[in-house]
């Protein structure tokens, strides 16, 4: 009898074990699982931090910490303030990808910006996304002068019989229609206008403004220099996120529009500076001017 009962102990002890191991199998698909959106998430966004992460997956803080941990020690991430960027810090993602990200906050940020132009202003419009969805969004506006190196803005804004558009010269970019180089640096510079919208990829947190491109940001440089107001427009996903070369620093713009409170350390570097800064969360036209908190 002890003989049998034995042998049923370890019948018994082989289904849990069994059990267990088709229990550890499932978790592991699921991280796997889990892993690869991460990667894809960080892949189209540029920065996702760890609290977006915990929501999504429903799971702990601490799983996503071990999860980003085994990723970057991968290199298939970067962990950087509380969450995790794209590893390359010399590649940005490509132009049909970025036109279609963060669509809805790009535009309403869009609307808020332009808000601020008056008409008959003159205003120079950087390369990206966010500064092309600033142009649909000017259409409604009369008597503009507009100086830009983006094929894009001018194909844009060239259907408004009131506005007068200069284009400038130099190296077209067949991935985005950015023109770049020595020319367009020089023709930028011959012009004092009202207003400089920027794009720009990546905002560290110390305020750094960074891009990828090491001629691109030499045109940002000019426009800054050379525009009465700089504003500028980014969605959350930028706050955070690495590029290699650096523009300059957050005090030298006017006012920021995002749609999402800056990280804390973000924020007291833009109230250190006193800029403006306007929030216009998904969804709404007008955001909220949080310039006064900075003063």
């Amino acid at each position: 009898m002890r003989h049998g009962a034995r042998g049923v102990g370890v019948f018994t002890a082989r289904i849990y074990m069994s059990g267990k191991v088709d229990k550890g199998a499932a978790t592991a698909v699921k991280q796997s699982k889990r892993h690869q959106e991460i990667i894809d998430l960080v892949q189209g966004q540029g920065y996702v931090s760890t609290d977006d992460l915990v929501a999504r997956f429903n799971v702990s803080p601490q799983t996503i910490r071990r999860d980003l941990n085994e990723l970057a020690a991968d290199n298939k991430i970067r962990r950087h303030h509380g969450g995790a960027t794209i590893p390359s810090s010399s590649v940005n993602t490509s132009y049909s990808t970025r036109k279609v990200m963060q669509l809805a906050e790009k535009d309403a940020i869009a609307q808020a910006m332009v808000q601020h132009i008056p008409d008959g202003a003159t205003l120079f419009i950087d390369i990206g996304t966010t500064p092309e969805a600033v142009a649909r969004a000017l259409l409604d506006h009369h008597d503009l002068r507009i100086v830009t190196n983006n094929l894009n803005v001018a194909s844009i804004l060239t259907g408004k019989d009131d506005f007068r558009v200069i284009l400038a010269g130099g190296e077209v970019r067949n991935r985005d229609g950015g023109i770049v180089g020595e020319a367009t640096l020089d023709f930028i510079s011959q012009f004092r206008l009202d207003f400089g919208i920027l794009g720009i990829s990546g905002i560290d947190l110390d305020g750094s403004l960074l891009d990828f491109d090491y001629h691109e940001v030499r045109v940002k440089q000019a426009i800054i220099e050379n525009s009465r107001c700089v504003m500028l427009g980014v969605d959350h996903t930028k706050f955070g996120r690495c590029a290699m070369v650096n523009l300059g620093n957050i005090s030298q713009i006017d006012m920021l529009f995002t749609d999402q409170v800056p990280p804390a350390e973000l924020s007291q570097c833009l109230a250190e500076h006193e800029i403006a800064v306007e929030i216009i969360p998904r969804g709404h036209e007008h955001g909220h001017e949080h310039g006064h908190e900075h003063e």
